[in-house]
């Protein structure tokens, strides 16, 4: 537990570390992207926007997550995050699109800008990105942190592309570069942005989490001995990491305690195989039907009866 702690207290202090450094970038972009008219620079400030937002979230997770469940919060506040997550990709949609219109605009009548400005501003922000990448993939052992890891990685790649084209710039004199950089980065947000949303949608409609195959669970829960069916299987995520089941298993008329090892066995396989560590199991030997939606047991007398019903219908 101690070494846990130690490494959850090195991940917050890690993100804290690189959400400043994002903030001051950012700034930097602002106030250097207005002075040397350069819609690349403000457009990476709207990207980099979008990874202070990603850390900013990291940070809020990584305290949320040690926060005890409460009567009127059951299952804790992992999906506060999720809510966050989704509501700052609808804003980054608006800023790329926002970055559409004007990146139009300077193409069809392009302004001269300060090529030399871009080139040192984008230098701070590849060595700015590269040592939060290099701190957070230090600390990657929590997957919170590995995926801003995986974001810092490719911003520092979009950062270094507009050194590239201020160079460029320099050699042709050919401003349209500025907005056609603009383009590539605003499309670069828009791609970000539809991946947070589908992400979150998902675990907001309770879907079955990315790469979770229902069949592929329904044969490992039905692989444990004296388990004789599996039904009214659901699989959703309460968080972006934490996923929950919930079903119904068919098994022989055992005492519990012989049930009970069936749970513990079920129960070890989800961990195990799927990282699935909130399940809800409901055992039954008895026949269901589908009833409105939820499984209901069907005693032997109630298939006698409903089967005579259907022989002599009144």
């Amino acid at each position: 537990m101690a070494g846990h702690n130690h490494q959850h207290g090195a991940s917050v202090g890690v993100l804290r570390t690189s959400l400043l450094l994002t903030l001051a970038y950012i700034i930097l972009l602002l106030v250097m992207g207005v002075r040397a008219h350069s819609l690349a620079l403000l457009s990476e400030a709207g990207h980099n926007v979008s990874d202070f937002l990603a850390l900013l979230l990291s940070l809020a997770a990584a305290f949320l997550q040690t926060r005890p469940p409460s009567a009127t919060k059951t299952f804790g506040y992992h999906r506060a995050g999720v809510l966050a997550a989704f509501v700052n990709a609808l804003l980054l949609v608006g800023i790329a699109f926002y970055v559409f219109v004007e990146a139009a605009q300077r193409i069809s009548k392009p302004e001269s800008v300060g090529a030399g400005t871009m080139i040192w501003v984008a230098a701070v922000g590849v060595t700015l990105n590269g040592v939060i990448s290099i701190l957070l993939y230090r600390s990657s052992h929590d997957l919170n942190t590995r995926s801003v890891f995986v974001h810092m990685l490719g911003d520092t790649l979009s950062t270094a592309a507009v050194i590239v084209g201020a160079w460029t710039i320099l050699l042709t004199g050919k401003y349209w570069i500025d907005p056609a950089l603009s383009l590539g980065i605003g499309a670069l947000i828009l791609w970000s942005s539809f991946g947070i949303i589908r992400e979150t949608l998902n675990i907001l409609l309770e879907g079955t989490p990315s790469g979770m195959q229902l069949d592929r669970v329904t044969r490992e829960i039905c692989a444990v001995p004296g388990v004789n069916d599996v039904h009214d299987l659901h699989i959703w995520s309460i968080g972006s990491h934490m996923h929950a089941l919930s079903c119904h298993i068919s098994i022989a008329d055992i005492p519990p305690s012989a049930s009970e090892l069936i749970l513990r066995d079920v129960q070890e396989r989800l961990r195990n195989a799927f990282s699935i560590h909130h399940t809800t199991i409901q055992f039954e030997h008895v026949d269901c039907e589908i009833a409105h939606g939820c499984m209901m047991p069907v005693s032997s007398d109630a298939e006698h009866e409903h089967s005579h019903e259907h022989e002599h219908p009144h």
